[in-house]
């Protein structure tokens, strides 16, 4: 007997529609480099496809999808009842803890495409063990590598995908303006997240792909520093960045503070900083590539003498994620060498962010959408340096 209360798609992100027309898209992809069938183990790229989406992807998930015919999932029992909510699939094949799931998928990839097929894997997935794809590869032969795929397909966002990092973006600066509001002489970095994240939550976010980044003193000086119980001081600097998630969908900010009067170096620096967003705010539009606006970046910071104090990407396109990232690492960045072309609807966060290693960190992003004229800055923070 059926004790299910749980309604097909009661919690889904998206129309039945809009999710069945990203599964062409995906089917079109695969047809065009003669895959029959693709294994998709990625959260962000489930996501993308069916609307799955549950804490749990540390338990093995797949979702079986063939160029013909209905694709299936492979799911641990206790994640199907979240499944069946989430997404509008049909063909759920679950399976028990105590079961090697990876028996049961080389079961429906059989089933699903036939003798002779191609079958392609994302060889670049984070939640794909090396101990898994080799019996994959032993079982079912030669894999094929299915890796941007549907990668390509997520980096231009449709209008309903923009709302919701929109949405996510005013979840953000709620959160900042209160990480803000909370800095004081005293105050311990661990009460500056608190503030951050509850109103951020209170405005609407989820939880979010990556803790939010939050340091003081010297402590800022050290790359992707967060909170540690330390108490801000006198004549310190304090570094805040955190994202936050409206249906997966994520939007970041950076900002930058100091408990009084900050040097000249770290003024110097955060000019630079503020004029290197601007430029890159000026080049991000259709038809200028990726490459371009870091070059647009990194001639600021270069004019400004701090070549070696910025020895990393621009930005990185933003959207779906789950931990262990809030931004979108497989679909785009920013950098030398990345000639793709900007399209409205490709969405990035841009943060020029400089530092005296050990000593402090200055910076300042945005989370921008391309438009069909050029961009729009998703939130509304002030950006310069706030002194205390």
């Amino acid at each position: 007997m059926n004790t299910s209360f749980v309604k097909q798609g009661q919690e889904a992100a998206f129309s039945k529609e809009e999710l069945a027309s990203r599964v062409e898209a995906a089917r079109r992809s695969l047809s065009a480099k003669n895959i029959d069938v693709m294994i998709v183990t990625g959260p962000e790229n489930i996501f993308y496809l069916t609307g799955q989406q549950t804490p749990g992807y540390y338990t093995f998930q797949a979702l079986v999808l063939p160029v013909e015919g209905e694709p299936r999932f492979v799911v641990r029992r206790l994640e199907s009842q979240n499944c069946i909510a989430n997404t509008y699939l049909e063909n759920l094949e679950v399976y028990d803890d105590g079961i090697d799931p990876l028996d049961l998928l080389v079961g429906v990839v059989a089933k699903t495409g036939g003798a002779n097929q191609r079958v392609a894997i994302d060889k670049r997935g984070w939640f794909l063990p090396i101990t898994a794809f080799e019996k994959l590869q032993e079982k079912l032969g030669v894999l094929a590598d299915g890796a941007g795929i549907v990668e390509s397909l997520r980096a231009v966002k449709s209008p309903s995908e923009v709302e919701k990092i929109s949405r996510a973006a005013s979840y953000v600066d709620a959160g900042m303006a209160a990480g803000l509001a909370a800095i004081r002489e005293g105050a311990s970095e661990n009460d500056l997240v608190a503030a951050m994240m509850e109103s951020a939550i209170r405005a609407g976010s989820e939880y979010v792909g990556m803790e939010p980044l939050v340091s003081s003193g010297r402590r800022t000086g050290v790359p992707h520093g967060t909170w540690k119980r330390r108490k801000i001081q006198g004549g310190e600097p304090v570094f805040l960045e955190m994202a936050a998630c409206h249906d997966r969908y994520h939007a970041v900010l950076m900002r930058s503070a100091w408990m009084g009067q900050p040097n000249d170096v770290a003024r110097r620096m955060m000019d630079a900083c503020l004029e290197g967003l601007d430029a890159a705010l000026a080049t991000l539009k259709p038809g200028n590539t990726c490459e371009q606006v870091h070059q647009a970046v990194q001639a600021v910071i270069d004019k400004a003498g701090y070549t070696e104090n910025y020895r990393k990407r621009s930005g990185y396109s933003v959207g779906i994620s789950f931990a262990p990232d809030w931004g979108e690492w497989q679909v785009a960045s920013l950098y030398d060498g990345i000639k793709r072309e900007l399209v409205p609807g490709m969405v990035f966060h841009i943060p020029p962010a400089l530092r005296i290693y050990g000593d402090f960190t200055v910076g300042v992003s945005e989370t921008v959408v391309v438009t069909e004229n050029g961009n729009r800055v998703l939130g509304k923070t002030a950006r310069d340096l706030a002194v205390y």
